[in-house]
C-alpha cells in the first residue's frame, strides 16, 4: 500500500476507472459532518437512508465526527467540527474499502474525503442539504456569492449533487452547479399518524412549530402572528432562551424525539413552517403524516411538498395561511405524506450512485464530465 504522501492510495478492490456500475449498491461509505447529538433533518435523512440501504442488502459505513476530537462551530456550539487530518480520512476509507463514496456535507470530513477521492481518481457523489450561504450571511458580513462560489467548486467535482426538490435543483443549476440530481425524502407513516394519544392541554387551536430554534428558521415570523388559541414550539438551539424570554405567551418545550414528538404532532391543529431557507423540511412530512395541515410561505420545500396546496396553505401572508389551514381536513394532509417513503429515497440514491461509476470522469472541477 502506498503511503498517504505518495498519493493516498485507496487500496480499492478495483483500480480507478475500473469500478463497474453494479458495485455501487454493495459497500457504501457515507461521509457526514452532521451527526449525533445533533437533531436535524440531515441527521434524520442519513439515518433512515442507511437503514433502507442495509435492508436492500448494502453494507453501509458512516464516517462521522464521532471518534475524533472536535471543536464547536463559532456562534453555534451545538454543531461540532471534527479535528482530522488527511491521514485520518485516508485510513478510514482504506479500511472501509467502499464501492461508492457519498459526501453528504461540506465540513472538515467532507472536504478531506473529497480531496482523497480526487487524488485517487475515485468516483463519488455529494448532496446539498443546507443553505450555508444564507445562514452564514445572517450571522456574519459574508456575501452569499462568495459562499456559493466555494460550494459550486466543492460539488461540481463529483459525479452528481443530490438535492431534495425540483425547485432547489433548478435554483442550483442557475447558480452554475453541474450534475444536479433529483432526490427525495421520506417519512414513517406508521410512526407519525393522526390516531396517536392526545398529550396537549392547551387552548385550541394549537399552532405548532418543530425545528431548530435559530435565526435561519425565521421563528419570529410565526411568534409575532396574532392567532387564536396557542402557539407551541418544539426544538432546541442558540436562540431558545432569548425567544422564550421575548415571547412569554408562547409555550417552548425544548427538543423532543420518538414517541413523544409523534404524540405532539398528532395533538396539534396546524403546523406553521416559517423558514424561507430550508432545502426541504422533513418536519413538513412528519406533520402531514400526523394529519396536521401546514401553513407556510410559497418557497422551496413547502411548494415542492404541497404543490397544489392540498393539505396546507402557502401564502406570503403567514397569518392568513395559518388561519386557512385550520379548516383543512386531516385526511387531506395525511394523503400528501403517503406519497413519500424512505424506500424510494434509498432507491433513487442507488440509481445516482451507480450512475457516478458508469462513464463519468472523476476529478473535473467546474467543468462537465467527459
Amino acid at each position: 500500500m502506498q503511503s498517504e504522501t505518495a498519493g493516498e492510495s485507496a487500496n480499492h478492490p478495483s483500480g480507478p476507472g475500473e469500478t463497474a456500475c453494479e458495485p455501487a449498491s454493495q459497500r457504501i461509505l457515507i461521509v457526514t459532518d452532521a451527526w449525533h447529538p445533533q437533531i436535524n433533518g440531515v441527521v434524520r435523512t442519513l439515518e433512515r437512508l442507511s437503514e433502507e440501504l442495509e435492508a436492500k442488502g448494502c453494507v453501509v459505513e458512516m464516517l462521522t465526527p464521532q471518534g475524533f476530537r472536535s471543536i464547536p462551530l463559532p456562534s453555534y456550539a451545538d454543531i461540532r467540527l471534527a479535528l482530522v487530518t488527511p491521514w485520518h480520512i485516508a485510513r478510514r476509507i482504506r479500511r472501509a474499502r467502499p464501492d461508492h463514496i457519498h459526501i453528504a456535507t461540506e465540513g472538515p470530513l467532507g472536504m478531506l474525503a473529497r480531496r482523497f477521492c480526487l487524488r485517487n481518481g475515485l468516483a463519488f457523489t455529494t448532496s446539498y442539504h443546507t443553505r450555508f450561504p444564507e445562514y452564514l450571511s445572517a450571522r456574519a458580513p459574508v456575501p452569499e456569492r462568495w459562499s456559493y462560489a466555494w460550494l459550486r467548486r466543492f460539488h461540481n467535482a463529483g459525479g452528481g449533487t443530490l438535492v431534495a426538490t425540483p425547485s432547489l435543483a433548478a435554483e442550483l443549476a442557475e447558480r452554475g452547479f453541474l450534475h444536479v440530481k433529483p432526490w427525495t425524502r421520506g417519512v414513517d407513516t406508521k410512526h407519525y399518524r393522526p390516531d396517536r394519544q392526545q398529550v396537549l392541554d392547551l387552548p385550541r387551536p394549537i399552532f405548532l412549530s418543530v425545528g431548530r430554534v435559530a435565526v435561519e428558521k425565521n421563528l419570529p415570523a410565526f411568534l409575532d402572528l396574532d392567532l387564536p388559541g396557542s402557539k407551541l414550539v418544539v426544538g432546541d438551539g442558540p436562540d431558545l432562551e432569548r425567544l422564550r424570554a421575548a415571547y412569554p405567551d408562547v409555550t417552548f418545550v425544548g427538543a423532543k424525539t420518538g414517541e413523544e414528538l409523534a404524540d405532539i404532532y398528532a395533538s396539534a391543529d396546524v403546523f406553521v413552517f416559517a423558514s424561507r431557507t430550508d432545502t426541504f423540511g422533513i418536519v413538513l412530512l412528519e406533520a402531514l403524516a400526523s394529519g396536521l395541515p401546514v401553513a407556510a410561505y410559497p418557497v422551496t420545500g413547502p411548494i415542492d411538498v404541497l404543490g397544489d396546496g392540498e393539505g396546507g396553505a402557502l401564502l406570503e401572508d403567514l397569518q392568513r395561511a395559518a388561519l386557512e389551514a385550520v379548516g383543512i381536513s386531516r385526511e387531506a394532509a395525511r394523503a400528501k405524506a403517503l406519497r413519500y417513503s424512505w424506500a424510494a429515497c434509498a432507491d433513487i440514491f442507488l440509481e445516482h450512485a451507480r450512475a457516478a461509476h458508469c462513464g463519468n470522469k472523476p476529478g473535473v472541477v467546474d467543468k462537465p464530465f467527459t
